[in-house]
């Protein structure tokens, strides 16, 4: 029976911990790891390079999606299984574009979720409960691009529709901060925050910054930290 090897990142600890003693029930997974942020995470996959990390989206940090598609870009061999709080097609297709290998609502059955750790480990994908093989997973998700394709501003780079630096300012958006306030953090000017608001509202789709902290939070892209951390 050959090991299957896991890391898992979530910044729950109770749930982390519910995680791990599934998983440590079967014979042949070993957790090898655990992380509570996407930074950390990231850190773990590259150092262990585990056949498998069970991600949460929603992290401080570096959230679920960005930790997936490093990992991808860095061809680390680690297969990601996503877990999200918010279960809908939008952050579904964000994952695949992402690079995961299955998605699972983190009120999944725990053999489940163990049966979908072990078809992501054969080199399979798990999508809304669908397995797919590497052809057939294609054709899913070619598909599913062609019906959103209209809502992404940036075809080119289907897997997230936010650059680095717009990243940066939402993520002092959702902070509270004000243009002012994200020019001096940023070390840019008022003028470039405007233009990177107004971008982050068009390609959200949404009228002002209330509303794009609120797409951001319900989607995963951001994380509001409790007060103290860093």
């Amino acid at each position: 029976m050959e090991e299957v090897t896991i890391v898992v990142v979530d910044d729950h600890a109770l749930f982390r911990q519910g995680v791990i003693n599934t998983l440590s029930l079967e014979p042949d997974f070993k957790v090898v790891g655990q992380a509570e942020n996407g930074n950390d995470a990231l850190a773990l996959i590259r150092k262990n390079r585990p056949v498998i990390a069970v991600v949460d989206i929603n992290l401080p940090g570096m959230n679920g999606q960005q930790v997936t598609h490093k990992v991808v870009q860095e061809k680390i061999p680690t297969r990601i299984v996503l877990l999200t709080a918010y279960d809908d097609q939008e952050q579904i297709l964000h994952a695949a574009w992402a690079g995961a290998a299955a998605y699972c609502a983190k009120d999944v059955d725990p053999g489940a979720l163990v049966q979908t750790i072990r078809h992501v480990a054969e080199g399979k994908f798990v999508i809304e409960g669908h397995v797919f093989n590497q052809r057939e997973f294609e054709i899913w998700l070619d598909e599913a691009m062609q019906k959103a394709r209209h809502l992404y501003s940036e075809p080119g780079s289907p897997f997230h529709p936010l650059s680095e630096r717009e990243m940066e300012v939402l993520t002092c958006v959702v902070k509270g901060l004000s243009n002012k306030e994200i020019a001096a953090s940023l070390g840019i000017s008022h003028q470039t925050v405007k233009n990177h608001v107004t971008s982050i509202l068009r390609k959200f789709a949404v009228e002002d910054r209330t509303q794009a902290v609120v797409y951001a939070l319900k989607h995963g892209w951001v994380k509001i930290l409790d007060k103290g951390s860093s």
